[in-house]
């Protein structure tokens, strides 16, 4: 009689399985995962032959280096940021070889033949300032943006939201954004 009485010592765990399951769930739900943020860049083409490197004439060449007190020097010339823009323009649009029939340059001798054959070289310090590199980053961009905004204007007569795939294709081929980066060798 006193085994009937006595009750059982385990606890049934299958209430607790399903809440644990149903816990998992809401947080697998409402939970996010961040996605890795960095710079879209194109890499060059896969190169299986020794010497893979470009002969580029020193006149498509626009040489920017950022040292380590963060100095920005373009061609050799201490510029402020707020300049390099403006500089990137008109060294991409200068059209000196006159090939380009939609380029708004003025054909300056220094600088680059046609949007097709300008190349930027960014040359950093390992010391640079990481929010420093971005902001030249930031620049180039709206450069390149600028360029493209223009050309769309004058070739298709409309803005950037109304454009097609084929069209957005044709203004990257135009100003194709064609940038080197290296570490600055001291």
């Amino acid at each position: 009689m006193a085994n009937s009485r006595r009750q059982s010592s385990e606890i049934n765990a299958g209430s607790m399985a399903d809440i644990a399951f149903l816990l998992l769930i809401f947080f697998l739900v409402v939970s996010t995962m961040e996605k890795d943020v960095g710079i879209n860049r194109k890499l060059p083409k896969w190169c299986p032959a020794g010497n893979c490197s470009i002969d580029i004439h020193a006149r498509n060449l626009l040489t920017i280096e950022l040292n380590a007190a963060n100095k920005l020097l373009v061609n050799q010339e201490l510029i402020p940021l707020e300049k390099l823009k403006e500089k990137v323009i008109s060294f991409v649009d200068n059209n000196g070889d006159s090939s380009c029939t939609f380029c708004n340059g003025n054909q300056i001798q220094t600088a680059s033949d046609n949007p097709k054959t300008a190349v930027i070289s960014i040359l950093n310090s390992r010391e640079t300032n990481y929010q420093w590199f971005i902001k030249v980053q930031d620049e180039l961009v709206s450069a390149y943006f600028d360029l493209r905004k223009t050309y769309v204007e004058k070739m298709f007569n409309k803005p950037l939201s109304e454009l097609t795939d084929d069209e957005l294709k044709q203004a990257k081929e135009a100003y194709p954004f064609q940038v080197s980066e290296a570490e600055l060798k001291l």
